[in-house]
């Protein structure tokens, strides 16, 4: 993918760009599944129906979580995502229980694009390096799961959100980057699933600290959060609550980000 490789100038400089407008869908076993908190999941229903519905609707990308691999050691991504890669034609960013090599290569062969690491780097941080030499560093996202714990200071949480780390988030994304990581995804525990908006220092305190594209997610509410967010350094947003609840559509959002003067792919 060409999204992190093209979104640098020869100096790590952010280039003007189109700001992309990402689909989540977190996975448990077979079903899409929502929460408040990375918690009180709640089936919503079959995660191919919904990631066609969103490609239909002009998504940028699609990001799939499985939210529960890294607690039982194993993930059941990858006949989803090669069922999604046959009728849907956009990018696939894909995240939970990868540990290796190999994962990674099964994911890229079974049709996603990208992968999303948080426990398994966290706990071996070599594994960032490891995937950017083999597969590029465009293919390694390293996704950062952050919670408030005091003013401008933010833990990373690894197992969904379940287990503290003691790692500082700012720290984690410097080191991540320099170790190779070409996107980071960083995900507010405390504004998930609220609709309450982003964590706005959070984001303007990652894209601050690196040179690397960064996703917000986490809280979106209405479409002037996309403004907020694309104000404090964010290159893309994941929206979740808001379309599989059907508040609003990727072309609402479109639209509506283009009346903000965003600047957004043109479908």
């Amino acid at each position: 993918m060409e999204a992190s490789s093209c979104a640098l100038g020869s100096y790590g400089i952010r280039l003007m760009k189109n700001t992309r407008l990402i689909a989540r869908l977190d996975v448990k076993g077979k079903n899409l599944i929502k929460g408040v908190h990375l918690e009180g999941l709640r089936i919503i229903g079959d995660p191919q129906e919904f990631a066609r519905r969103y490609y239909e609707q002009g998504a940028d990308e699609l990001l799939y979580m499985d939210i529960v691999a890294s607690l039982y050691g194993r993930s059941n991504l990858t006949e989803i995502v090669r069922r999604t890669a046959h009728d849907v034609f956009v990018p696939m960013t894909v995240g939970g229980g990868v540990r290796s090599i190999e994962d990674v290569t099964a994911l890229l062969r079974a049709g996603a694009d990208k992968v999303a690491i948080n426990t398994a780097a966290v706990r071996r941080p070599e594994l960032i390096s490891e995937v950017s030499r083999r597969f590029g560093s465009q293919c390694m996202v390293l996704s950062i799961e952050a919670k408030r714990q005091g003013q401008g200071h933010w833990e990373v949480y690894t197992d969904c959100g379940r287990e503290r780390s003691g790692v500082d988030a700012i720290e984690w994304a410097r080191k991540g980057t320099a170790m190779g990581a070409g996107e980071i995804l960083i995900t507010s525990i405390d504004m998930e699933g609220t609709r309450k908006g982003f964590d706005l220092e959070l984001t303007r305190a990652i894209a601050s600290a690196v040179n690397v594209p960064v996703i917000a997610s986490g809280g979106f509410g209405q479409v002037s959060d996309l403004q907020q967010a694309v104000d404090a350094g964010a290159d893309a947003v994941a929206v979740a609550d808001a379309l599989h609840y059907q508040r609003t559509t990727l072309s609402e959002l479109r639209n509506g980000a283009r009346s903000l003067g965003i600047d957004v792919r043109q479908v």
